[in-house]
């Protein structure tokens, strides 16, 4: 039930090379994307909802548990020392990139940026609800830099070489809530693995970070973490500890009472499974 065959994951693993190497690169994308910077620069870690939001969606989410279940192999203590080792890379960018967000700053109409880092978001919700869609969308890193030629602002330029210790620990709180997440998969992962819809995950995960998007474009009231609602929502409908027991039945042939059979035509019922990433 959580693996995944979706050709878009197939070749992004087929390029980096491993399960580990794959979790690192999924995880690490908002960074390399510009995703990350641009939510910081966008406010969306002012407050303990926004950071809950931003580790939960922007560095977790079902890419990740995808990844975590779907990918690796090896026992449990293996799967958490790779999550572990790629989350350690994961806190010390994140940290880097929020020492740099008050030069950036200084460079950019935020004004201006605040509404392309909300068309980043909703672009990588409609990525992660559908690969088809997202081959007509432009990539994160291109609108990230569309928005920084579009709110630039050299005139109060000014390099800040003394980082504002709260936003590191704001942007690592971040990125901590994140590799918690993946961790807490991670240990959890043969209880998951037959538990977890990941189509389910995937698609909710794409609405919650829709409704992030949204409420830093100012559509949604950010008083409330919406997004966090639909995000607890979406975890509660993707467990179906049911299916276990039906893998179980599926498994074994002379469980299955007789009588019950279907035609090889009626069980053919379409593709292996639905994108993840």
């Amino acid at each position: 039930m959580s693996h995944s065959q979706h050709p878009v994951a197939l070749r992004l693993e087929q390029r980096v090379g491993g399960a580990a190497r794959l979790l690192a690169t999924v995880m690490a994308l908002p960074l390399v994307d510009g995703i990350f910077p641009a939510m910081v620069l966008a406010g969306a870690l002012d407050d303990p909802a926004g950071i809950l939001e931003v580790g939960l969606l922007v560095f977790g989410g079902s890419a990740t548990v995808a990844v975590i279940l779907a990918e690796m192999s090896g026992s449990r203590r293996e799967r958490v020392e790779t999550t572990l080792a790629v989350g350690v890379v994961v806190l010390a960018l994140a940290s880097v990139e929020a020492a740099l967000a008050p030069t950036i700053e200084s460079l950019l109409d935020l004004a201006v940026f605040e509404r392309f880092a909300a068309l980043v978001i909703l672009a990588v919700a409609a990525k992660t609800a559908s690969a088809r869609v997202g081959e007509y969308l432009p990539r994160p890193a291109v609108i990230v830099g569309l928005g920084m030629v579009a709110s630039l602002d050299p005139a109060n330029a000014q390099l800040v070489l003394v980082p504002d210790i709260t936003l590191v620990l704001r942007g690592v709180a971040a990125a901590g809530t994140g590799v918690a997440f993946a961790l807490a998969v991670a240990v959890t992962s043969p209880w998951l693995h037959n538990t977890v819809d990941i189509d389910r995950f995937r698609f909710g995960s794409a609405v919650a970070l829709g409704v992030l998007g949204l409420s830093v474009l100012g559509v949604v009231p950010d008083d409330a973490p919406l997004a966090l609602a639909v995000l607890a929502v979406t975890t509660l409908l993707a467990f179906d500890p049911g299916e276990a027991d039906d893998e179980e039945l599926d498994e074994d042939p002379s469980a299955e009472p007789s009588g019950t059979a279907m035609a090889d035509d009626e069980t053919d019922i379409g593709p292996d499974r639905a994108p993840w990433l």
